[in-house]
């Protein structure tokens, strides 16, 4: 009987071990490139153009996803490009300036990230990064920002073999550089769309604005005239027409007077005094959940911001002409216009978007 189970137990054993011999002369798992194209929904917006040498393939987008929500390109491991671009808020930031790692304030107001593939002329408020890869680095390495090194960051993504398998899955080897993540991130936010607003749907026939929306949205593209004030409108589209509601130029808005002018935005990167004051016009989707508004912040609500183009236009030496032109009279909006302009700005938010599983973290 002893014998018997000896020879039981020593059968289990030799088994046991040809299984794990087996397992062992199979192929494991191997983490091969993965070009799927990655397909763009954009709705009823043009279609954009592209970067050429940085096609979206689903595993580009994913691994630019998983950059965005990283927090180890911090230099402390706390903060992630999406603690300042926060998708509820439009992928922008509720404080006037965001609080970097080391607790101090950064400059300009944190733009929103959507329909970056619309945007022709350059990012950031002053257009100091060329493209949208050039944009994804600058604040890694800021110091009121995210505070760290390109080679920190290449250090701590390469120690980590779910980064080194997503890179090889995206560009063929699991080698991590500054140019690789920086397309891998310009992809991702190239990949983020906001096309589903109840403006479009009312373009599309599906639904109808109320009364007060429909007056907002002909005082918007109305254009000022003091000479028939009723007819005259608020001239918004002047600077935020186009179905992205913005122009893709910089443009000094009349916030503060030559005397006040501490930023000299746009100046700055192409040391042109004709430049000087001027901004990027940002695109007014989601303008109602991406509060607070202007390069610095400054005003706290829509109607702040109606009211500084309604009757406070501030002269300097390149505030652009159109808005100039209405200093005299103001745009002569009453409080019902006023009321009916920011109904009608807020169909321009886009629920679908705000809360797009795609767009959320990946972790």
């Amino acid at each position: 009987m002893k014998f018997s189970c000896i020879w039981f137990i020593s059968f289990l054993a030799l088994g046991t071990l040809s299984v794990i011999s087996c397992n062992d002369d199979e192929p494991k798992d191997i983490v091969t490139i993965d070009e799927t194209p990655y397909t763009l929904e954009f709705g009823a917006l043009p279609a954009p153009v592209l970067p050429a040498d940085n096609a979206l393939t689903i595993q580009g987008v994913k691994l630019g996803r998983m950059l965005f929500y990283e927090k180890m390109l911090s230099r402390d491991g706390s903060q992630a490009c999406a603690g300042c671009h926060r998708q509820q808020d439009g992928f922008s930031d509720t404080a006037r300036f965001s609080i970097g790692v080391e607790l101090m304030p950064g400059k300009r107001q944190a733009m929103p990230v959507f329909n970056m593939a619309w945007h022709t002329n350059e990012f950031f408020w002053d257009g100091r990064a060329h493209l949208l890869r050039d944009q994804s680095l600058k604040p890694i390495q800021d110091p009121l920002e995210m505070n760290e090194t390109l080679p920190n960051v290449v250090s701590k993504l390469s120690n980590s073999k779910v980064y080194r398998d997503q890179f090889t899955r995206t560009f063929g080897s699991d080698e991590i550089t500054p140019e690789r993540i920086s397309l891998a991130m310009e992809q991702f936010m190239l990949s983020i769309v906001s096309s589903n607003s109840k403006y479009d749907k009312y373009l599309a026939g599906e639904v109808q604005l109320t009364e007060s929306e429909e007056r907002g949205r002909i005082l918007f593209a109305a254009e000022y005239n003091p000479f028939f004030p009723d007819i005259s409108g608020a001239d918004c589209a002047h600077c935020h027409g186009g179905a992205n509601f913005e122009n893709d130029k910089y443009m000094n808005n009349g916030i503060d007077a030559e005397a006040d002018i501490i930023d000299i935005g746009r100046q700055k990167v192409t040391e042109n005094p004709a430049d000087r004051a001027k901004f990027k016009v940002p695109s007014l989707r989601n303008v109602a959940v991406t509060a607070p508004y202007m390069h610095d912040g400054r005003f706290k609500t829509l109607e702040e911001v109606i009211d500084h183009y309604n009757a406070d236009i501030r002269q300097s030496a390149t505030v652009d002409p159109a808005l100039l032109n209405t200093k005299q009279t103001g745009l002569l909006l009453t409080p019902q216009d006023k009321q009916d302009l920011i109904n009608f700005l807020k169909t321009l938010t886009d629920d679908t978007f705000l809360n797009n599983e795609e767009y959320k973290s990946p972790f």
